[in-house]
């Protein structure tokens, strides 16, 4: 074992003392010796060789085990945990390894700064207690991947002189919960590397002095409508018998509060507000499955080329398994927007999930896809009474629906059922309850609804083919987010099976493109956050091959301008398509599916239409969003009131 280890400074700056760095809790060595840098550039590297151990899901922290034994922790401004990531572009990934001088991540200092935050790269060496026997720093200007500290270790079997604290983090956690005002006036709680931070209902009730003086606690701070417990190294055991504590419904990482706003007075101004809400909620939900669905529809959109070209019968065993790999997040979408909605809206997850389960459930769906999609249309009745049973496969709105009703509901259940029967009961009930109300009230409204839609459609098309491309383009993806798009379906399945071609699915295919389009000027609109260019590349192949759920719940709406400068490109198209009068003789729809243009008579003007009216739409949804719709400012600023999504898949995806 060497005697000494060097350590490379980790941005170019000026070299302090651990000491000296912003930050009380790295300051006072609670997390062990280091050193700060307060850097002049953007570039961080690796101040050691060593396996990554630690990535920060806010990437603002990176932590290394060294073959000596350091643990050394790279800490990116003071605070920045509240950033959300915002300011930082990390290039390594937890498990890898890295060499001294490795470039392993950039900080938008200006970014921090905006921010109100303190700009120090603090190093510090976690576990110093156990193997550091001193530390040597040349303080002043230095420059990245130059030695800027000399590391003294322990010899073998030699001690050090810092006593060991014996924390029983159980009572701590308790106690910690009892002081900030018991788990009723705890909204949620999240932790970071060092701190564990309570979005409290009262900041007030919280007794600061008492926990300041708990062993195991260093400090507690307030900032970003954070109640902080500042802990230091055992942050994660602390931070556990804390979740413990409060019992069911907290511990999620990933959750972030909704700020509490009061709805503005007026009713306009009310409206806007609550859809705003509303669409967070739906692209907050969206976000934890945008890559599989993207991942998904690509798998689809090459599997329908596949049988455009006639390299795979759509009967074959083959066809049937590959389908499934990527139509099963989509079959189950309930299931799994079930849980991340609860996770956002506070219900129980697993509960949620299981409800989506029964929406998906085999037996329903056979009933709702043997029967016409009108709810004026009984096909089931529940203890007597008729209903009429929708299908909620690939939907997304009656389980955001379900989510928020098990909010409400589960706490009144907690309430007043005893807690000798509250595992049982109390789970029972939600099910049914909350289950009951979707399949028999929420269901057939949007049913209900969608019927007088497909009217309406019918209508509009046989009114002015140019008219209807113009309004459907333009707002077919609205009704997509309410689910009401499934009026649609029955139009254009009626169209093929008497006609042999739909004129309407041509008109969808264009919102498909214009999506997709938006998404890619997204992609090349964005420079620095890697994760977005990154997001928004899948999302515009999802979208060109047919599915464009990651393009709209992960992107479009998310960033508000996006969602309608698609639009407005989807609203040319369909213009384009109706004077054109393109048909289609196929459901699979967008640049994917071009094969569904092609009459089986003969290559005629739909084939011609359509490249004219894709070409148009990606043109003026692509120009439209780089323009106007999107810059990577909008990126820190993007819906973080809730989450959710609602709606299914277009009926040109469908196959």
């Amino acid at each position: 074992m060497k005697e000494t280890v060097n350590l490379l400074a980790p941005v170019t700056g000026q070299a302090v003392g651990m000491s000296e760095v912003h930050d009380p809790m790295f300051s006072e060595k609670a997390m062990g010796e280091g050193f700060g840098i307060i850097p002049t550039s953007q570039d961080i590297v690796a101040p050691v060789s060593g396996k990554v151990m630690l990535v920060a899901s806010t990437k603002h922290a990176v932590g290394f085990k060294t073959d000596d034994g350091l643990e050394v922790l790279v800490h990116m401004g003071v605070d920045t945990v509240e950033l959300n990531g915002a300011p930082f572009n990390l290039f390594v990934k937890e498990g890898e390894t890295v060499k001294a001088g490795q470039k392993i991540a950039t900080m938008d200092i200006d970014a921090v700064k905006k921010a109100g935050k303190v700009t120090d790269v603090i190093v510090a060496i976690t576990n110093t207690a156990n193997i550091v026997k001193e530390i040597r720093v040349d303080k002043g200007d230095i420059e990245a991947g130059k030695d800027v500290a000399q590391v003294v270790l322990l010899a073998p079997g030699e001690a050090t002189a810092k006593p060991n604290k014996n924390v029983d983090y159980n009572e701590l956690g308790k106690n910690i919960v009892k002081n900030v005002g018991g788990a009723g006036n705890v909204e949620n709680v999240i932790h970071c590397i060092t701190r564990v931070r309570f979005y409290l209902k009262d900041d007030n009730k919280a007794n600061d002095k008492v926990i300041k003086d708990m062993k195991g606690v260093l400090d507690v701070a307030k900032a970003g409508g954070q109640y902080q417990v500042v802990i230091g190294p055992a942050v994660e055991d602390v931070y556990d018998a804390v979740v413990k504590a409060l019992g069911p419904g907290f511990g999620d990482d990933f959750v972030v509060k909704a700020e509490k706003v009061e709805a503005p007075k007026g009713v306009w101004p009310k409206t806007k507000f609550y859809f705003s809400a509303l669409i967070g909620v739906i692209t907050a939900s969206m976000m934890p499955v945008i890559g599989l669905l993207a991942a998904s529809g690509i798998l689809k959109g090459l599997l329908a080329l596949i049988v455009s070209a006639k390299w795979l019968s759509p009967t074959s065993s083959t066809y049937m398994i590959i389908n499934a790999m990527g139509d099963s997040v989509f079959y189950f979408l309930p299931i799994l927007v079930g849980f991340t909605a609860a996770k956002r809206l506070g219900a129980n997850q697993i509960i949620m999930g299981v409800i989506g389960g029964v929406l998906a459930y085999p037996t329903l769906v056979q009933v709702a896809t043997k029967t016409s999609s009108t709810a004026m249309n009984i096909n089931g009745d529940f203890f007597g009474i008729p209903i009429h049973i929708a299908n909620y496969t690939y939907s997304i709105f009656p389980m955001i629906a379900a989510a928020w009703l098990a909010s409400k509901i589960e706490p009144w259940l907690k309430k007043h059922i005893v807690m000798s029967l509250r595992m049982i009961l109390s789970p029972l009930l939600e099910v049914f309850i909350v289950s009951t109300i979707i399949i028999v009230i929420v269901g057939p409204i949007i049913t209900l609804l969608s019927s007088y839609l497909a009217g309406g459609i019918v209508a509009l098309l046989n009114f002015s083919p140019a008219i209807s491309g113009l309004l459907i383009g333009g707002f077919y993806q609205c009704l997509v987010i309410f689910g009401l798009h499934w009026a649609v379906i029955p139009v254009v399945a009626s169209q093929i099976a008497t006609t042999g071609h739909s004129a309407l699915n041509a008109i969808v295919s264009t919102t498909m493109v214009a999506q997709g389009a938006a998404a890619l000027a997204v992609f090349f609109k964005t420079k620095k956050n890697i994760d977005m260019k990154q997001i928004a590349g899948a999302a515009t192949l999802s979208a060109f091959s047919g599915v464009t759920e990651p393009a709209m719940y992960g992107i479009n709406l998310k960033y508000g301008r996006v969602f309608w400068t698609a639009n407005i490109g989807s609203a040319v198209g369909g213009l384009i398509t109706g004077l054109l009068h393109v048909d289609m003789w196929g459901f699979a729809g967008s640049l994917i599916g071009f094969a569904s243009f092609i009459n089986p008579k003969g290559i005629d003007g739909s084939f011609t239409g359509y490249l004219i009216a894709s070409a148009a739409t990606i043109v003026v949804a692509f120009a439209a969003t780089y323009m106007f719709g999107f810059k990577e400012s909008d990126l820190e600023e993007g819906h973080e009131v809730a989450k959710v999504r609602l709606g299914s898949r277009e009926p040109a995806a469908n196959n």
